[in-house]
């Protein structure tokens, strides 16, 4: 089923994403810096998420239940007893792993400082100074085009009839290696802490905007097990980052990308 678009869309046309209808430009509008903010206003009024994909980003829906279905700390908790299992050796062993010639040796990567699943980093109260995640999610946006991100141009608007853009991700079928239940639990709860926002996925990278980032060190590492978790590729791995120098750029940082190969 179509539904009613908002006034003023670049040209564009409905598509389905199996059961779902979602609405695409036909271009990467040109004006999406005024757009945006509006479609992001209108997004609980119209049910309607607005996200910025590539083309190839509809894959196979993945229905909520999947996403219902996962008990979050406890699926994290025997993540974490694996990853940390397997992770321990490397963890206590401070020698520098071999590099090429002329490479500079990765630095040492002491791990989490837990030896048992932590619990999940608590919820930032909303305070007035606090950008509201509309105003997050917009100024990421700015900060895209102002920056020349990679890959923006080639992104098409998508209108995704949804409650949250966790659930977004999950009714286009993102095509990606990412673990696209247990990714969308986790983004529904990084939503309700965190006032996170899916804005972006450019081929296998997401982008999300964040209206109220930890600012206390204890709650960063706690969050950033969290995206170890998420099992990206580029969290502490690529580029290799000690996790206590990932954690503390956490605090305060208002949006977060993850890749997946």
């Amino acid at each position: 089923m179509s539904f009613v678009l908002p006034d003023g869309l670049p040209p564009g046309r409905f598509l389905s994403s199996g059961p779902t209808r979602v609405w695409v430009s036909d271009e990467f509008p040109q004006d999406v810096d005024q757009l945006w903010p509006r479609l992001l206003s209108e997004q609980k009024a119209r049910g309607l998420v607005p996200l910025l994909c590539w083309p190839d980003a509809l894959g196979r829906p993945l229905g909520l239940d999947h996403v219902d279905a996962v008990r979050l700390e406890e699926v994290l908790a025997t993540d974490f007893a694996e990853y940390r299992r397997r992770r321990l050796p490397f963890w206590m062993d401070p020698t520098p792993a071999p590099a090429p010639e002329g490479v500079e040796p990765w630095p040492h990567d002491p791990g989490p400082p837990f030896e048992q699943w932590p619990g999940l980093a608590p919820q930032m109260p909303a305070a007035s100074a606090d950008l509201k995640p509309e105003e997050a999610a917009a100024s990421l946006l700015s900060w895209f085009i102002e920056t020349g991100q990679f890959g923006l141009d080639e992104c098409r608007l998508v209108l995704v009839p949804a409650h949250r853009s966790s659930d977004a991700l999950a009714s286009i079928g993102w095509s990606a290696e990412a673990p696209l239940p247990l990714l969308c639990a986790l983004l529904r709860s990084w939503e309700d802490r965190f006032g996170a926002r899916v804005m972006a996925v450019f081929g296998s990278e997401l982008h999300v905007s964040v209206a109220r980032p930890p600012v206390e060190a204890e709650h960063a590492n706690l969050l950033a097990l969290e995206h170890v978790l998420s099992t990206a590729n580029n969290i502490v791995d690529d580029p290799p980052t000690p996790f206590p120098e990932y954690a503390m750029d956490l605090m305060g940082r208002t949006s977060w990308s993850f890749w997946w190969d």
